[in-house]
């Protein structure tokens, strides 16, 4: 959000719109406009509702066809905003029809623009360039290094730059950086875009190093160009022992918001374990069907809330329901289980003959080292190619231990030996595993 002290601009918010809600009136400031950079792959947009709710205009290209009245504008437009000026620049390439906000505070001459680049210009790198279609990845790379470059010659070195997607995000490619800031003249030195000045060697490594993306953005652009209603943030049904034993009999996901160690050592058997964290509802967006009932269960109310607001930002509006408390309390009679959570030094010592080492890593991480004789399934496919792991006890793994606690817990599920292995892959070779 920027505002000049009475009015104010909020561009590319997300579905909880309360907490935009919270800063205006904390601020006491009236959002005048909302502006979209682009319909967006990853999340379910808060702008139609936010716009809604203040009154405010609510800025879109012109040129995506969506389903709602909004303030068309296009490459060159200007908009004025108290004492606030946006320009709009075409900068295709995340998507075609996206567009980057230059704002700039015309009562203060010596203050550099400000410009919000949603999925264009990153900290170090760009937006991926394979969502909208992949028949167009190459043609909308070449497109993405143009706007890059345009953005660099037309803004001062002292111009911060704010995009929508940070560090870790899917919707990133190359080698993104971290950190809460950045300048044009930051992005100048280190941007995978502004540092290569071959064009096609930038737009062969980029596609050469596109990864796997979760499997709920196919559904984001057609919810925003719809026009996303209002999320529901009322808790969800609570539900009974009983409840969940029918849950888990029906085949449904009962998800264990609990830390992953906790879960290794005692859980409802039938349940899955995605932890509760900054990448919760992105891996559960992934692996989940589309649509399909959820059920989470949890130490406290607050993680059930938790879990809940970042759902209804990839369209998960409602939950099944949900349990929290002790999981004495919370299991009652239900059947539970466990299995065993090691690190590398223990495979090493604990790994027989008919074991095998699984690793769930994506491909690309794989192709960088891999433990011989090791099996390879990324978590992303692990449900729909159970048949093909080979039989064995299945020691599981990725880089750090976060997907592998899921993906242990999706063959557990499904009737598979499992033990964890809870360490950094960087720890294999030190404890004597053989790798390449």
């Amino acid at each position: 959000m920027v505002h000049d002290g009475s009015h104010a601009i909020v561009i590319d918010p997300q579905r909880d719109i309360d907490r935009v809600l919270n800063v205006v009136a904390r601020l006491e400031v009236g959002v005048d406009v909302v502006l979209e950079t682009h319909i967006h792959n990853d999340y379910v947009t808060g702008g139609y509702e936010l716009a809604r709710r203040v009154g405010a205009r609510y800025v879109v290209n012109g040129e995506d066809q969506v389903a709602f009245e909004r303030t068309p504008v296009r490459d060159g437009d200007t908009l004025q905003v108290g004492d606030l000026r946006v320009d709009v620049v075409a900068t295709p390439g995340h998507t075609v029809t996206h567009l980057a906000f230059v704002i700039t505070n015309i009562t203060a001459p010596d203050c550099p623009p400000a410009v919000f680049t949603g999925g264009s210009l990153l900290y170090g790198s760009v937006g991926r360039t394979d969502l909208v279609d992949p028949a167009r990845t190459v043609e909308l790379t070449h497109a993405q290094y143009h706007s890059a470059h345009r953005l660099a010659d037309l803004l001062p070195d002292d111009a911060p730059v704010y995009p929508t997607h940070g560090f870790g995000s899917f919707c990133s490619s190359g080698s993104a950086a971290g950190g809460q800031d950045s300048t044009i003249g930051i992005e100048r030195g280190r941007n995978d875009a502004l540092v290569t000045q071959n064009e096609q060697e930038f737009v062969d490594t980029l596609v050469a190093n596109l990864t796997a993306y979760p499997a709920y953005y196919a559904h984001m652009a057609p919810l925003n160009l719809a026009g996303p209603g209002v999320p529901d943030l009322n808790p969800p049904r609570e539900v009974d022992a009983a409840d969940l034993a029918n849950s888990i009999r029906a085949g449904e996901w009962v998800i264990d918001l609990r830390d992953r160690t906790a879960y290794a050592a005692d859980h409802i058997e039938g349940t899955v374990s995605i932890a509760l964290g900054a990448q919760f509802a992105t891996y559960v967006g992934w692996l989940a069907p589309w649509g399909a009932p959820l059920t989470v269960i949890a130490d406290t109310p607050q993680q059930v809330t938790d879990a809940q607001r970042q759902l209804i930002r990839i369209g998960v509006d409602q939950l099944a329901g949900a349990r929290s408390g002790d999981l004495d309390q919370v299991a009652a009679d239900a059947p539970r289980t466990s299995y065993p959570r090691v690190n590398f030094a223990e495979v090493a010592a604990q790994a027989g003959p008919g074991d095998v080492i699984l690793d769930v890593r994506r491909d690309d991480e794989r192709a960088q080292g891999y433990i011989h004789d090791s099996a390879h399934v990324p978590l992303s496919d692990l449900l729909t190619r159970l048949e093909d792991l080979p039989p064995g006890r299945l020691w599981v793994h990725c880089a750090s231990g976060f997907r592998a606690s899921i993906g242990a817990s999706l063959l557990a599920r499904a009737g598979r030996d499992v033990v964890y292995i809870d360490d950094d892959y960087d720890h294999a070779h030190a404890a004597g595993l053989p790798t390449a």
